[in-house]
């Protein structure tokens, strides 16, 4: 049996057992924190390599539908947040902080295989990712700069042009190699990627759980604590979406659209944002990959296209 078509059939257990060991192996979890911005640019590539360039130009005959939702989620929503938190006085808190940059983070890259796990079309999932991807470093920029998370506008800029130069450099370089090398990948191809995004998917989290492992060994409150913000901000947007979103066609686009809007890949800000300002937010980015990955087994039903009953 090829290992990585057995990683993709079985590659929601990777990712829960990649839960288990960052929660478990602090150790390991610690070793892997600072190639972070490796592994989230290698996901990047694979996602774009496992796509290609085409599906995502087949994916502009829904441009208007998909950009509103892009804007609705990653401009309207964390800057909403923010005017909350900074209401209530509480803006400069880390909750605040994760809140906000959870918000105004794209679609996790792996939305798209979270929905069809779910047993739904991810064709709206895939086309959000794409253009919400691409949208990140402009969405990005306006969220820092209207918020007090980084000290001044050059900060903001800064970490805009590393958001440009990692996903137009995982992106372009997965297109071209497509276009030259590999147009016509079958399914044999799709699967041994699908593998390879399982096992760094279960590695990445790993290492985004370096906090959380030992949280959970030392401040067991303070682990629940955050873990209880986590699965109320990812499983609560997703709920929300589900109730309020509106999408172009209920039976094809309803659960996409739902689990995106809480599953958002904020490890991105990893490479935008200085350390000094991430790991105020280390331990929620941890606890939040929980939600993350159990979304498939846990909302299944929950996500489903209103008016279907099985």
């Amino acid at each position: 049996m090829n290992p990585l078509a057995l990683a993709a059939r079985h590659g929601r257990w990777a990712l829960v057992a990649g839960l288990a060991a960052g929660l478990t192996l602090p150790g390991v979890a610690q070793v892997l924190r600072p190639f972070l911005h490796e592994l989230v640019s290698g996901l990047l590539f694979v996602a774009a390599l496992r796509i290609g360039p085409w599906a995502t130009l087949g994916g502009f005959k829904a441009i208007g539908y998909t950009l509103r939702t892009v804007a609705l989620y990653q401009l309207a929503a964390p800057l909403l947040a923010w005017g909350v938190v900074s209401v209530l006085g509480v803006a400069s808190t880390p909750a605040a902080m994760a809140l906000v940059l959870v918000l105004a983070a794209p679609s996790v890259t792996g939305s798209a295989n979270f929905t069809i796990l779910m047993g739904q079309d991810p064709s709206v999932a895939m086309r959000i990712l794409l253009i919400g991807t691409a949208f990140f470093p402009l969405t990005a920029f306006v969220v820092l700069l209207l918020s007090p998370i980084v000290e001044s506008p050059i900060l903001a800029l800064m970490g805009t042009l590393r958001l440009i130069a990692v996903i137009f450099g995982a992106v372009g370089t997965a297109f071209a190699l497509r276009w030259m090398f590999w147009k016509e990948m079958g399914d044999a191809g799709r699967t041994s990627l699908d593998g390879v995004s399982a096992i760094l998917l279960g590695v990445v989290v790993i290492g985004l759980m370096s906090a959380a492992g030992p949280a959970l060994l030392g401040s067991p409150m303070k682990f629940g604590a955050w873990l209880a913000f986590a699965f109320a901000v990812n499983f609560g947007m997703q709920l929300l979406a589900h109730r309020l979103m509106p999408v172009a066609d209920e039976q094809r686009d309803r659960t996409g659209t739902s689990v995106i809007a809480g599953n958002r890949n904020i490890a991105l800000f990893l490479v935008a944002l200085p350390p000094e300002v991430m790991d105020r937010v280390l331990l929620f980015i941890g606890c939040y990959q929980i939600p993350m990955y159990l979304t498939p087994i846990l909302l299944s039903k929950a996500l489903r296209p209103r008016g279907r009953k099985n």
